[in-house]
């Protein structure tokens, strides 16, 4: 689950690491008010989507307009306010439609000395948390990765002691960090390092996480994803969701039970199980397809899962054929079959459907296929299968 960059900093504040006063407006004139109340002479007014890349970014309607702007007054604010909120911001993630800016943020402005990446992730290989800074502060960091990785420093820490100081000193040191700024580093780590174990996070990112003048060290932007295998642990966070920044069909899957992830191809998949998910992919663009989605329905789906899985499968326009490959281990292919016969009179198909059944009672499954009034396009294997689907979009 990800957040707000502003829901981002109120959790840095609760942990105790360094943000500057911002105050979230989803109107002009409240983004007005707030310019007032930092008391600043200058302040940054930042559009809030699920998407980096937003000071780069433009706006599909006021096109010179960009996601985050540097305001001197209170109509200035309220004027960026108002060319953001409604409108639809592309940036390098987001694809050519754009998210849409429903609130900003209106941050004071604060005296930077130097601008710094960091970053905390899971790393997979050695299995512990590990803490990734650079330099290259406010830069794409995948790019760095890509053209100067020896740019990026890495310290991976115990889960259960956090980073430790002589960490924090490698880490600065490798940074060019000195002075006064060493011992504000090691505070700042430390407390970014805790939040993240604490509040269960997939990833952590500050870009840019600024030094300032008097040596302090701040998170001028926040990026967090949480672990939703973990969220039943934290209610608080869970409130924070924004469903209107999310794949409206994902979120009907998961409250059907279902996991969904769109694609950008044209075979819809219902299939059962993660690994027969991504193999029933794989196999159809070996054979020259594109799937349009992974959905697995799991092992023990009912009729009304099935169903509402070809609803959501079908209410992607770009579907242009629909396969469904089930292998009956715990549930019976005799039940799944009956299944996809009720769901696909229930939703009604206008696209091929082609159903590959396999494992117990399969040939009371396809039995049951062959003598229903549906029109379906059965296959014996996997491969049979996906040239099948391939071959109705020929």
């Amino acid at each position: 689950m990800k957040i707000h960059e502003y829901q981002g900093k109120q959790l840095f504040s609760r942990f105790g690491v360094n943000v500057l006063e911002n105050r979230v407006a989803r109107t002009g004139d409240e983004a007005a008010k707030a310019y007032e109340e930092l008391g600043g002479s200058i302040a940054v007014v930042k559009a809030q989507i699920h998407a980096g890349g937003r000071g780069k970014g433009t706006f599909i309607e006021n096109a010179d307009q960009r996601g985050v702007q540097l305001v001197k007054s209170a109509e200035e604010a309220r004027a960026a306010a108002v060319h953001m909120i409604g409108n639809h911001l592309v940036t390098i993630q987001t694809g050519p439609e754009g998210k849409q800016v429903n609130q900003v943020i209106v941050e004071a402005g604060c005296d930077i000395d130097r601008e710094l990446y960091l970053g905390i992730v899971l790393d997979r290989e050695c299995k512990l948390p590990v803490l990734m800074c650079s330099q290259e502060g406010g830069v794409e960091i995948e790019k760095v990765a890509h053209e100067t990785p020896e740019k990026i420093f890495k310290e991976r820490f115990d889960p259960a002691q956090g980073i430790e100081s002589y960490q924090v000193r490698t880490l600065c040191k490798q940074l060019g960090i000195t002075g006064k700024s060493v011992f504000a580093a090691d505070k700042f780590f430390k407390k970014l390092c805790r939040m993240y174990l604490d509040t269960d996070c997939s990833l952590l990112e500050i870009n840019p996480l600024v030094v300032t003048k008097d040596g302090q060290l701040v998170a001028l932007d926040s990026k967090i994803n949480f672990d939703s295998n973990a969220l039943y642990r934290h209610k608080d966070i869970l409130e924070m969701r924004d469903l209107s920044e999310e794949e409206e069909s994902e979120v009907r899957a998961a409250d059907a039970g279902l996991s969904y992830v769109k694609l950008e191809g044209n075979i819809g998949c219902l299939v059962n199980g993660a690994g027969l998910a991504m193999s029933t992919m794989d196999i159809i663009k070996l054979h020259g397809g594109q799937p349009a989605n992974f959905l697995d329905v799991g092992g023990g789906a009912n009729t009304e899962q099935v169903t509402e899985a070809f609803r959501i499968i079908l209410s992607d326009k770009n579907v242009k054929a629909v396969l469904v490959n089930i292998f009956g281990g715990i549930m019976k292919c005799s039940t799944i079959a009956e299944a996809v016969v009720a769901a696909a009179k229930t939703v009604g198909f206008e696209v091929p459907l082609v159903v590959r059944l396999e494992g117990t009672e399969v040939e009371e499954g396809r039995r049951i296929l062959e003598d229903s009034d549906v029109s379906l396009i059965t296959a014996t294997d996997l491969t049979d299968a996906a040239e099948k689907v391939v071959a109705t979009l020929a």
